[in-house]
């Protein structure tokens, strides 16, 4: 599903990621864990197609078949866009818009019709136990509310592969603990697979491989 080789990136001098090599099958959860500054948050953004490596000799970076570094920036938005799915400790709904609009938005970048978009949406949020909630704004929901309706928003374009970044670290213990089973049962339903970059010892242990960072590489996998 991911096959990263040599990946590196240089921020000026600084040397960030020091040639990672990564390989993460159909259907895992793995979770990265490592000290601040390790390098987590780069390679998860690489991987994510959010950021490019540094160009060095012998880096690839395939996903569910395509290689990304041979992109253009249209193409690459596309694949992102239909393909990944992102959380984030922060939970980046708009706050204009109500929480059924909110997690349409990707479908309606992708091209589908607003009565397709839609269904899916109150689908996914009934299924995440929201369905009370979708006419709500997020100033109007509770963190647990809004990162469950971040994570609809993820689903919404049926993505193969679903990144996030610290996604209970502003969450309370129980809503925490209910996200984290929240994605194994996601996995079991759909069969997604996940990229976490996690604080979290507890839920990093849960996952099916932990990777620990070392000063931009992957120590233990």
């Amino acid at each position: 599903m991911i096959q990263a080789k040599n990946i590196h990136k240089y921020y000026d001098k600084l040397h960030v990621l020091k040639g990672v090599d990564l390989h993460i099958k159909k259907g895992e959860i793995v979770s990265i864990v490592g000290a601040s500054g390790a390098g987590k948050t780069t390679l998860l953004q690489i991987l994510g197609t959010l950021d490019h490596p540094s160009s060095e000799k012998g880096t690839e970076l395939i996903i569910n078949g395509e290689d990304i570094l041979k992109m253009n920036d249209k193409a690459l938005s596309k694949f992102r866009n239909t393909n990944l799915g992102f959380i984030f400790q922060f939970h980046q709904l708009l706050p204009e818009f109500t929480a059924l609009e909110n997690v349409c938005i990707p479908a309606f970048i992708a091209g589908k019709t607003k009565a397709e978009t839609e269904t899916e949406a109150k689908r996914l949020l009934e299924y995440l136990g929201l369905s009370h909630r979708i006419n709500h704004k997020p100033g109007e929901l509770s963190g647990g509310e809004q990162q469950r309706v971040a994570v609809a928003r993820s689903l919404i374009n049926k993505p193969a592969i679903i990144f996030a970044d610290e996604p209970s670290g502003n969450l309370d213990t129980v809503s925490a603990e209910n996200l984290h089973q929240l994605f194994f049962k996601l996995r079991e339903e759909f069969g997604q697979t996940f990229v976490i970059v996690t604080h979290n010892e507890e839920f990093a242990n849960m996952a099916d491989r932990k990777l620990v960072m070392v000063d931009g590489n992957i120590k233990v996998s």
